[in-house]
């Protein structure tokens, strides 16, 4: 059988896992990867299987650990790098952009970059400001990386496998608040980076949204349907390459259109979303203003109850939506 329930947290580390059988040149590197299992436990055993030459644990120093990945995949190798809470990827910032971003570009494509940063995303697990942080607007700006924000212990797998293969350096999302949360996975299902999916048909309009959002905005879906509201919900998984096309027919579809994203709401990668259906000819069948759901602009409090103020909820998808539908 190729499919069976696992955790977010499993399938990241099957899919790791099932990289490294098949590849020799797939190692991992982080702090506390081995002997410990990882801080979110998603590479437990994996020390006893593949040993410290392939599991390797690393001096607490995400610039130094970020260089040495970028450098070993210039030379053939195909490192997975456990970033960890992804706030610490703004210390690893030169050789993630001015390194292994345009490597391939400045030596006339000769060289190829596979390295996937793996970032634990996002709030919801009261970590506070220098631990809660979502950034992938960052890495969406920069040419030459490519960034993914599965949703589903389907895409987290699927999508994890995919990125190990590819030749770029390839940000990899996923959502630490989510590691315990449970999906059927199929393991021979193979993802191509690039490509969207309907994860939920609707005729009234258009919900777009990715990673820790996808389940939130499932869930309001599913309440607005029995409130008679029907909406097409679009997960890109993939931010850079962005599937437009999905998206641009989805809004043709239903005329109306809104993005939903945990990071700030200033600066965040909807709004690149919302630019391209106004640029695109799917403005013209719009018969409402697009909106966001988005962050504060604020930094994550410590407070559990005050970050659910200042992060969004199903209800603040919901009320979005109605606004919009009541637009036409």
């Amino acid at each position: 059988m190729t499919k069976k329930t696992m955790t977010m947290r499993e399938a990241i580390k099957e899919a790791m896992t099932a990289e490294m059988r098949e590849d020799e040149n797939v190692y991992l590197m982080g702090e506390d990867v081995g002997i410990f299992g990882g801080d979110f436990g998603t590479t437990v055993g994996m020390l006893q299987e593949f040993g410290e030459e392939r599991i390797i644990d690393t001096p607490i120093s995400e610039a130094a650990i970020a260089g040495a990945a970028a450098g070993s995949a210039s030379t053939g190798m195909r490192p997975i790098v456990d970033i960890t809470f992804m706030d610490f990827i703004t210390i690893a910032m030169d050789a993630i952009v001015n390194q292994a971003a345009p490597m391939r570009y400045m030596l006339g494509g000769e060289v190829k970059v596979p390295v996937v940063f793996r970032c634990a995303s996002g709030a919801g697990t009261g970590a506070a400001a220098q631990h809660c942080k979502a950034l992938e607007s960052w890495f969406c700006h920069i040419p030459g990386l490519k960034v993914v924000a599965p949703g589903t212990p389907q895409d987290i797998y699927s999508v994890l496998r995919a990125s190990v293969r590819d030749n770029n350096p390839v940000i990899y999302i996923e959502a630490k608040s989510q590691y315990g949360h449970k999906g059927e996975v199929d393991t021979e299902k193979v993802y191509e980076i690039g490509k969207g999916e309907v994860k939920q048909e609707g005729k009234h309009i258009t919900l777009v949204s990715w990673g820790r959002m996808l389940e939130k905005s499932l869930q309001a879906a599913k309440e607005l349907k029995e409130e008679g509201i029907e909406v097409e919900v679009v997960d890109p998984i993939t931010l850079v390459p962005l599937d437009t096309e999905i998206i641009v027919k989805s809004v043709k579809k239903t005329g109306k259109l809104v993005i939903c994203h945990d990071s700030f709401k200033t600066g965040g990668f909807g709004g690149e979303i919302a630019a391209r259906i106004a640029e695109s000819d799917a403005f013209d069948f719009l018969d409402s203003p697009i909106y966001r759901v988005a962050g504060a602009d604020t930094h994550i409090p410590s407070s559990k109850e005050l970050e659910k103020l200042v992060t969004p909820d199903v209800k603040d998808i919901k009320e979005q939506i109605k606004k919009a539908v009541n637009k036409q």
